[in-house]
């Protein structure tokens, strides 16, 4: 009996001391899982920007990037899920404009101007209270972030302006000679449907947007090569592209069709104006991308300092023709000071 109260005694007091660190050793395994796994929720709302709400959603970690996108008339959607991995650098703040997606629609379409958008940023950025932002703005989301730079430039820590231009009408004279370069038989039809009108065609449900031929013709068939080169997207739809909001779009962009800007948009004419922005810029094009390069080059050459990459084998969406190298094209010019 001794003998084996002894050894049970010696049996608990060595279980006794190995616990502790048994436990220590499993909270320590456990924390550097925990560590390992990051998690990024997202919290979206809306902002009271001059009596329009403006939706939001932000995720990810880090200095504020805000995110502003293109159509005019689309969402912050497109983006998704190929700029997430900016989030585990970033707090990313993606903005549907005024009149799009989530953001509340106006009675009155000549509400949607760049002047009354840039101030829609700035209502977010106040009321989010983020300080000093970096802004990403792509396709027409650029025009927003130069016009937003050239009024609030002590706001911005940095400027990235992605396929986007910075004069309609060097922008219309890339789409004619995009035009100029299609198959006779498919500018001809474009042509057709232009001069025809693009409204009021169809069933009453189909006559406030343009006509599926239209869509198939300029979109998918005209634009498509300008669009992706590396990575088409298997899903690409050019008449899903037309769930888009017509109002705004025919205010700011036109009724004549893809190949003109003759809306309101048509006073974008910022390259005199370009050389007054000073804070660090990156500009991102792709090579093939239905915002000429030369447009970007411009960009380049006007402001001071600005970096400027063409991303190969890439069209307008770049981030998904070369999605590494955007994230990374990125990064480093956020980050590259740390």
């Amino acid at each position: 009996m001794k003998s084996r109260f002894t050894v049970a005694a010696c049996l608990i007091c060595m279980f006794a001391f190995a616990a502790p660190a048994t436990l220590a050793q499993s909270q320590k395994e456990a924390g550097a899982a925990t560590s390992s796994t990051a998690n990024y929720p997202m919290q979206e709302g809306f902002i009271d920007a001059h009596n329009v709400l403006i939706y939001y959603v932000t995720v990810g970690r880090g200095a504020p990037l805000v995110i502003v996108h293109g159509g005019p008339g689309a969402s912050h959607d497109y983006f998704l899920p190929y700029l997430l991995p900016l989030a585990r650098h970033n707090r990313l703040i993606f903005i549907d404009e005024r009149g799009s997606g989530k953001s509340e629609k106006l009675e009155d379409a000549s509400g949607y101007t760049v002047e009354n958008m840039v101030e829609d940023v700035e209502a977010v950025r106040q009321g989010l209270q983020l300080g000093k932002i970096s802004l990403l703005g792509h396709s027409y989301g650029g025009v927003l972030a130069q016009a937003y730079a050239l009024k609030y430039q002590q706001n911005l820590s940095h400027l990235i302006l992605g396929s986007t231009f910075p004069s309609t009408t060097q922008l219309n004279e890339v789409f004619v000679q995009m035009k100029a370069k299609m198959a006779p038989e498919l500018r001809e039809r474009i042509d057709k449907m232009e001069a025809e009108g693009l409204f009021g065609h169809g069933k009453d449900f189909e006559k406030s947007r343009y006509t599926n031929d239209y869509m198939i013709a300029a979109w998918g068939e005209g634009y498509f090569p300008y669009l992706y080169q590396n990575r088409p997207d298997p899903n690409y739809d050019p008449i899903a592209s037309g769930v888009t909001s017509w109002d705004l779009y025919r205010e700011m962009w036109g009724s004549h069709g893809e190949y003109i800007v003759d809306g309101n948009l048509k006073s974008v004419e910022y390259v005199e104006k370009l050389p007054a922005i000073h804070v660090p810029t990156l500009i991102l094009v792709g090579d093939h991308d239905e915002c000429d390069p030369s447009l970007s080059r411009e960009m380049h050459e006007k402001i001071v300092g600005s970096k400027l990459v063409i991303f190969p084998k890439s069209g307008h969406m770049t981030f998904v023709d070369q999605p590494n190298m955007f994230i990374a094209a990125v990064n480093n010019f956020l980050h590259s000071g740390k």
